[in-house]
């Protein structure tokens, strides 16, 4: 069965960085889609990147677009989220995510992905 875990999160302060890691296992394919996506509390989850299966594809959202950075190593089947200039309002639970069947471009809607992982929590204090 598929499954993925995050790692990383943490409390920083306003301007730090943090580097989220998801490791994935269980797939059917070596290589995938995957994306982040984040919750932020009393809000819904909301798309933050994706990386498409060869690494060289990548779509943010306009929150993020210039501060973080998505990256995969396929050898270790894990993807990561490298977030730079962190802003309180990036304060969320962060999830990792990818689709149940063979995908190549990254994606942005939730509707496309199957699996989900547990989440890892990012604060932000100002």
């Amino acid at each position: 069965q598929v499954q993925l875990v995050e790692s990383g999160g943490g409390l920083v302060q306003a301007g730090d960085s943090l580097r989220l890691s998801c490791a994935a296992s269980g797939l059917s394919y070596s290589t995938t889609t995957m994306g982040w996506f984040r919750q932020a509390p009393g809000k819904e989850r909301e798309f933050v990147a994706s990386i498409g299966k060869s690494g060289s594809r990548t779509l943010f959202s306009d929150s993020v677009e210039g501060r973080f950075t998505i990256s995969r190593d396929a050898a270790k089947n894990t993807m990561y989220l490298q977030m730079n200039s962190l802003k309180s309002e990036d304060t969320a639970v962060y999830y990792c995510a990818v689709p149940a069947g063979y995908a190549i471009l990254p994606r942005r809607s939730e509707s496309d992905y199957a699996y989900w992982g547990q989440g890892t929590l990012v604060t932000v204090s100002s």
